[in-house]
């Protein structure tokens, strides 16, 4: 009787309890080793050495000379660089033209990708996976080339937008040639070309959402417009956080479409910094490395100071909305 009830092998004397993780090892087999882990992890820590640390620290540096870009002739300077860059006034024009984008363009993506991702994400909407594709088609085209072809597309000579306008009757109009059309007309575009990239963020948020609690409340009496408002709302504001900084990240690079629809005209209509630093650099006047490498840091420092205070209001509001739940 005794013999029957004891184990029958060594294995079974140390197997852990059941539901219980089994604690790694560091024999042979192992896989805590922290040379496997260095092994591991150095291509990123070399790659992300050589493409960001290194180019912010050269900046920083040439920041700090007068430096043409051309030859070895360069003067450290310190500070003066940034002490010009204080009375630029077409700095701080472009540093507006570009917050102005980002204000307009941002909440239109935000809110209109959300409403196309829930109408999108019913499972009754025919032909939902060609919708999706339609509207994520532009996202793939490079966006130089979109720029080229709105040009086309809004020509006020030959462009089919304007001749659908002088079919009603309407005249021409110099989309991109007119300063109180052109940066709106950018805006637009900016919008139709990156719309596709947040609705595949809501849609993979709303993913999220259990399909139980929809029908709970639903079976509690509850309509569409509060379990909306109750239901699933509330369980993407995580997402709503993360989404707006990316998108807000997504819109200060929007240097090439900038470029080949208006080159930052016309009379610095369309200018944002991510041009004018170019244009100081590499552009028809007399290139200033050094005091574009300063436009580029203070932009560069501005950035994270904006997606930071973004980031910490929009967890404040997220957790004050979840003390008052």
């Amino acid at each position: 009787m005794t013999g029957t009830l004891a184990p029958s092998s060594a294995s079974e004397q140390v197997a852990p309890p059941s539901g219980r993780a089994r604690p790694p090892t560091d024999g042979p087999g192992g896989n805590r080793s922290p040379w496997w882990i260095a092994l591991f992890l150095a291509p990123t820590l070399i790659l992300f050495t050589l493409y960001t640390v290194w180019p912010s620290l050269s900046s920083i540096y040439y920041s700090m000379l007068e430096w043409r870009g051309l030859g070895q002739a360069r003067s450290f300077t310190g500070l003066d660089n940034f002490a010009r860059l204080l009375s630029d006034d077409l700095f701080w024009k472009s540093l507006g033209i570009t917050l102005l984008i980002i204000v307009v363009t941002v909440p239109i993506r935000v809110g209109a990708s959300l409403v196309l991702a829930m109408m999108l994400n019913d499972p009754r909407l025919p032909f939902a996976g060609l919708l999706r594709t339609a509207f994520f088609v532009p996202v793939v085209a490079t966006t130089a080339i979109v720029g080229i072809l709105m040009g086309f597309v809004l020509d006020p000579s030959s462009g089919p937008v304007n001749a659908l306008l002088e079919l009603v009757g309407q005249g021409p109009v110099d989309f991109l040639g007119s300063s109180d059309t052109a940066l709106g007309s950018v805006m637009g575009v900016h919008v139709w070309k990156w719309m596709g990239v947040t609705l595949i963020y809501w849609l993979a948020a709303l993913q999220t959402v259990p399909r139980e609690l929809l029908d709970a409340a639903e079976v509690d009496g509850a309509g569409p417009w509060q379990r909306l408002r109750h239901v699933t709302l509330p369980l993407l504001t995580p997402f709503a956080i993360i989404i707006t900084v990316l998108t807000v990240v997504e819109t200060m690079q929007i240097f090439d479409l900038v470029v080949t629809m208006t080159g930052g005209g016309p009379f610095f209509s369309t200018m944002v910094t991510e041009v004018y630093i170019y244009d100081t650099a590499f552009g028809d006047g007399r290139p200033d490395l050094g005091y574009a490498s300063a436009i580029g840091v203070a932009f560069g420092v501005i950035t994270v100071l904006l997606i930071g205070s973004l980031t910490a209001l929009m967890s404040l509001a997220r957790r004050r909305q979840e003390r008052h739940r």
